[in-house]
């Protein structure tokens, strides 16, 4: 459901699916008084593991602080975001994010960067360290398994960002511009891989970015402007 004329929007599943993350009137603020920053304004959403959403914006919107509140790694001013059927005991965890700029621990090497989160949840070091290994495999960086992070280049340093994620095996992927620092062939990849590994999670993925070609490769797409979100589908229909 969409209310156009309002600050709070609905976005709801039409495929009848379990939810893998869903918000209500969901909003985030900064700073106090005449300084404060609305970054995410009144936002109700629900996602199911079948969605591929792009969401677009200018820089500024809120796409960031949005991802980062569906992660759970931002507490809400108001409103709520809860994520259904999370065990915090099993895997798969209930969301994973590759964050837009560099992320990785420095004086960790690559695959003790992708396997980390899996040791903190409990995860055997042998079974964390084959997923790792396993993840950049999928993305085809096995080379540098055992490269220190300052090392890396930035298009590097992302795609080992996106393995530790995947590496997790999230119920919702979600990409902070993951192709921001890559040439279109590296992009290409990266969002073939998010696409094929949402597809074989069974997970659900949205894709922050100001790439049009890279919107269009997702059917669903999220706009934010100003805090506020709308969504259209494939078909270019406002919901």
């Amino acid at each position: 459901m969409t209310s156009l004329g309002r600050t709070t929007i609905g976005v709801t599943s039409e495929r009848g699916e379990d939810a893998v993350v869903r918000t209500e009137r969901l909003t985030r603020c900064f700073g106090t008084g005449a300084g404060t920053v609305v970054a995410v304004r009144g936002v109700t959403v629900s996602v199911t593991s079948g969605d591929r959403i792009a969401l677009t914006g200018p820089s500024g919107s809120g796409k960031s602080t949005l991802l980062h509140l569906l992660a759970g790694l931002v507490t809400p001013t108001s409103g709520s975001v809860c994520w259904p059927d999370a065990d915090p005991d099993a895997a798969p965890v209930a969301a994973g994010l590759v964050f837009q700029g560099r992320s990785l621990v420095p004086n960790l090497n690559v695959t003790e960067n992708v396997r980390l989160p899996l040791l903190f949840a409990g995860c055997r070091e042998a079974d964390a360290t084959n997923r790792a290994h396993a993840a950049l495999s999928r993305l085809g960086i096995c080379a540098l398994a055992t490269a220190m992070p300052d090392t890396l280049s930035g298009g590097q340093a992302q795609r080992v960002g996106i393995a530790r994620v995947l590496a997790a095996a999230p119920r919702l992927i979600l990409a902070d511009e993951p192709t921001g620092q890559l040439d279109h062939a590296a992009a290409a990849l990266v969002i073939d891989v998010l696409l094929g590994a949402a597809d074989d999670l069974g997970s659900a993925l949205i894709v922050s970015t100001h790439d049009p070609v890279v919107a269009r490769r997702l059917p669903m797409e999220w706009a934010m402007r100003d805090g506020r979100l709308r969504r259209t589908s494939l078909d270019g229909q406002r919901r």
